[in-house]
């Protein structure tokens, strides 16, 4: 389904944590500018790079149109093959060629010399020229002949190319003159991997009967044969720093070095991979290797056992099986507690994954674990992580996580500070046959964990002893009639809450547990619930598919949230408690404002989100999906945005279908920017904005403020003694009132040549007088004038209009014009008032006699009621919102 071009209006994908492989085998390439190895693994449409000397992630390739089905490499692309066409990359990001004539998927790749050779499902091998992307040849084989599934190139072998069949055949091929130079019977055996020894014109063959063979294929004759015994071979390889040593990988995950000199195994690696071992590579000249599995792990081994052996020296790694667990665990937003259905718990940093943890797997008995292989331990391991509760204020001293596992009533304890499993295992004292742990929280304190159970039971641990501490209810030590359907404390701990499957909430104190002290009964049952102990809003998710939230302190209910149509996977609040994040199993992902009591956003994904958690500094939004094996993050946009938000009718909008974050954050195209339509006005100027509303001028309250009250402030500023007048000055240039030296230049005349200062014209008015009068409807140079001009100025500017002082009745009215235009634009109200207020005071008595200006000042008057009513209006309304949202 093709995604919907619009988006959430709060969340934007980011980025996703926790792929590293799948199973198309790596590239591993020597980089002589860098003077490292730098590997490629596929992680579905991408592929990263890492380096080998810190196992650093480099750079994450673009977006193919559908998963990646193999990889190869030379020294300076990496090809990748998706769906019909050949990719080739440079510097692991850069798209410098793309080769297409494919009708089919293809899953073999091989870059030779100036060309590149590829074979597709429909058993066609086509060869391309890698600078002009052009087929130069294409050879057809019969499938039910000759099935190809294995391509090499022997070592100084010019021009030819080994094949390997399903049938068990071994083919020479001359490429430049498109003959088969040879064909090698076979073992009557599917030849599964064919890869070229040191050793000139040896081949290492692995066949579907777990036999091992190292042939000369210019002789057509074996040298020596070995049995693989730990599973069918997946991958083969040799050691380059001049060790006689083969190395071979196993679909069981075992790794086996082979001794080549004394023909036996020198050693072995079992369950290297909990999976198969999808890639095998010896580095050259140095004594490592590594490895890929799709059970998403790249390691790097080092030989530097005593008995020849290889051991795990670099790692990274993420869930082998979908997460189904995610919470952030500390204040700073930068690391996350992750659960899969691996059983295992992991940490994953969102600024870096180089911090990433591994903290392994559940077990019954961790020190038993640790003794024994894996494949001897598998009846040792928990069942997956179900629930997960956290707090870590005493991480330093003792555990700081704890855990409930499916289908069982024992919780378990983890360790942040010593990233491992705890050695606690909680169980109450009696326990009938049958009973489940249902749910459980660590206190705030960080020294208790409460866990309620099926059988209606809720008990008390203490985390760092694991010494059982109580239970709440006294009738046969039952807190509900029925299943605890969830348990929280508050930020004191002196509260604890209960639901349970009898549509009872109960408020018990922590340290009687005898009795409650009060009860809610509840409308709708109850599935989860979770509490913000910050603001004491509690948070119930009913089986009706909606959501109750309960102030703690008043016990009240104060908000229903319905919307959802499916059941509720997952919901929680956001820092500041305003919004409460929620998933379901209809795919969709709802934003519910709390003061307000609507819902703010809404998007749908491919896959519905499992578990949610959001940053406690806000700035993320962490998921994870049904079949996901990572973890993906959305970014907040109203920490970097202007979004408006309005409450959204879910039956009356179409919801926005997002696609899921990838590993590289996204850079949308301008045409797939866009945001619900809720009839939100788009972003008007402040001369549009004007047209409707009032809007100031944005001048300092210098200019404007004091102008009716300038007599007031010269005479507090008048000094003290008198000001003396320098000896003797030059020049001197005026300037005018600014933040910055301006000189007023009008006031400069020309000469001509001329020492005599001769006026143009004997005219008393000032150069404002004089703009004044030249302006016809545009005022705009005038007020700029005054704008830049101190009060002072502006107060002996409005006195000389007056005929006994310099000026006449004509400025006047055109003054009065100009205050006209300024209130009928709606812009500069402020300076609007000043200027007229200042202007009625100085010229009362001349106003009241002369009936011109008094005609003109009609106009004004009305301008200003209207503009004042207005604003008036606006103003009280917005007063009310406040006063309203305040007594909320």
């Amino acid at each position: 389904m093709a995604e919907d071009k619009r988006s959430s209006q709060i969340f934007t994908g980011a980025r996703v944590l926790g792929y590293v492989s799948t199973l198309v085998p790596f590239v591993s390439r020597f980089i002589k500018r860098r003077g490292e190895n730098l590997v490629c693994t596929s992680v579905g449409k991408w592929f990263h790079t890492y380096g080998c000397d810190k196992f650093r992630l480099l750079s994450v390739s673009g977006e193919h149109p559908g998963p990646i089905t193999c990889m190869s490499g030379d020294n300076f692309h990496v090809y990748t093959a998706s769906e019909n066409n050949i990719y080739a990359w440079r510097r692991g990001c850069e798209l410098k060629h793309v080769y297409k004539g494919h009708t089919a998927p293809i899953h073999h790749i091989l870059p030779f010399g100036v060309h590149i050779i590829s074979i597709d499902e429909d058993n066609v091998l086509r060869i391309f020229d890698i600078k002009d992307e052009e087929q130069i040849l294409e050879l057809n084989f019969d499938i039910e002949h000759f099935k190809i599934t294995t391509l090499c190139h022997p070592p100084t072998y010019l021009n030819k190319i080994l094949l390997g069949s399903k049938q068990g055949q071994l083919q020479i091929w001359n490429v430049r003159t498109s003959k088969l130079v040879y064909t090698i019977t076979g073992w009557q055996s599917s030849v599964r991997v064919t890869e070229p020894a040191p050793a000139v014109d040896v081949v290492a063959i692995a066949l579907a009967n777990r036999k091992i063979l190292l042939h000369n294929i210019r002789y057509d004759e074996t040298i020596m044969e070995f049995v693989h015994d730990w599973g069918m071979v997946s991958c083969l390889s040799f050691r380059l720093d001049q060790a006689p040593v083969m190395v071979s990988g196993s679909t069981q995950g075992h790794i086996v070095v082979w001794d080549l000199e004394e023909k036996r195994v020198k050693s072995q690696i079992q369950a290297a991979h909990s999976s198969r071992i999808a890639g095998l590579q010896c580095l050259m000249s140095e004594p490592l290797m590594i490895t890929n599995s799709p059970d998403n792990s790249l390691k790097m081994w080092i030989f530097d056992m005593s008995d020849g052996g290889a051991r795990l020296l670099k790692k990274r790694e993420g869930h082998a099986l979908p997460p189904n667990l995610v919470r952030y665990c500390e204040p700073t937003g930068e690391n996350m507690l992750v659960s899969g259905t691996d059983s295992s718990l992991h940490i994953m940093n969102t600024v870096t994954e180089t911090f990433n943890k591994n903290m392994g797997k559940a077990s019954y008995s961790r020190k038993a674990s640790k003794k024994k292989k894996r494949t001897q331990t598998d009846y040792l391991i928990l069942p997956p992580i179900s629930k997960l509760s956290s707090c870590m204020q005493r991480d330093k001293q003792w555990d700081s996580i704890a855990s409930l596992h499916e289908g069982k009533y024992m919780a378990t304890t983890w360790s942040y500070n010593r990233i491992c499993m705890g050695e606690h295992k909680l169980k109450p004292p009696e326990m009938v046959k049958g009973t489940l742990a249902t749910c459980l929280t660590v206190t705030h304190c960080g020294n208790f964990v409460i866990i309620g159970y099926s059988n209606g039971q809720v008990h008390k641990f203490n985390m760092q002893s694991g010494i059982y501490r109580g239970h709440y209810g006294e009738e046969k030590k039952l807190a509900h009639k029925g299943a605890v359907r969830g348990v929280v404390t508050d930020i004191c701990n002196e509260r604890v809450i209960t639901a349970g499957a009898d549509d009872k909430l109960k408020f018990w104190y922590f340290k009687t547990t005898t009795a409650p002290y009060h009860v809610i009964r509840l409308e709708d049952s109850v599935d989860s619930m979770k509490c913000h102990r910050d603001s004491g809003l509690l948070a119930l998710a009913n089986e009706d598919f909606t959501i109750t939230l309960i102030d703690i302190d008043t016990m009240n209910v104060v908000r229903k949230f319905e919307g959802h149509i499916a059941k509720i996977n997952d919901f929680d609040f956001d820092c500041q408690s305003r919004w409460l994040i929620s998933s379901s199993m209809d795919c969709t992902v709802c934003v519910w404002d709390i003061p307000s009591a609507q819902l703010v956003d809404i998007f749908s994904v491919e896959q519905p989100c499992t578990s949610l958690t959001m940053s406690p500094t806000g700035d993320f939004l962490a998921t994870t999906h049904v079949g996901e094996v990572g973890v993906f993050l959305w970014a907040n946009k109203l920490l970097y945005e202007r979004v408006f938000l309005k409450p959204i009718d879910r039956s009356a909008v179409d919801i926005p279908r997002l696609k899921l974050p990838s590993t590289l954050a996204e850079k949308p195209d301008i045409d797939d920017i866009g945001v619900i339509d809720l009839g939100e006005p788009e972003y008007k100027s402040p001369e549009q904005i004007s047209k409707e509303l009032v809007t100031l001028s944005g001048q300092p309250t210098s200019r404007w403020l004091n102008l009716l009250n300038l007599d007031i402030v010269k005479q507090r500023n008048k000094p003290k003694t008198p000001i003396t007048v320098p000896k003797s000055a030059p020049f001197f240039l005026p300037t005018v009132p600014s933040l910055e030296l301006e000189f007023d230049l009008e006031k400069d005349k020309k000469r001509d040549g001329n020492k005599l200062l001769i006026p143009d014209s004997l005219s008393t008015l000032t150069v404002f007088a004089k703009k004044l009068l030249e302006c016809d409807d545009d005022y705009e140079k005038c007020l700029e004038k005054l704008k830049t001009m101190s009060p002072s100025s502006i107060e002996a500017e409005v006195t000389s209009m007056a005929p006994d002082a310099g000026g006449s009745i004509e400025v006047m009215k055109k003054f009065i014009t100009m205050l006209e235009v300024m209130l009928r634009s709606n812009k500069d109200f402020e300076l609007a008032q000043s200027y007229l207020s200042l202007f009625l005071k100085t010229h009362t008595k001349l106003i009241s006699m002369d009936r011109d200006l008094r005609s003109s000042l009609d106009s004004v008057e009305e301008l200003v009621v209207q503009s004042w009513s207005r604003l008036q209006s606006n103003m009280l309304y917005n007063i009310c919102v406040v006063k309203a949202l305040k007594d909320m």
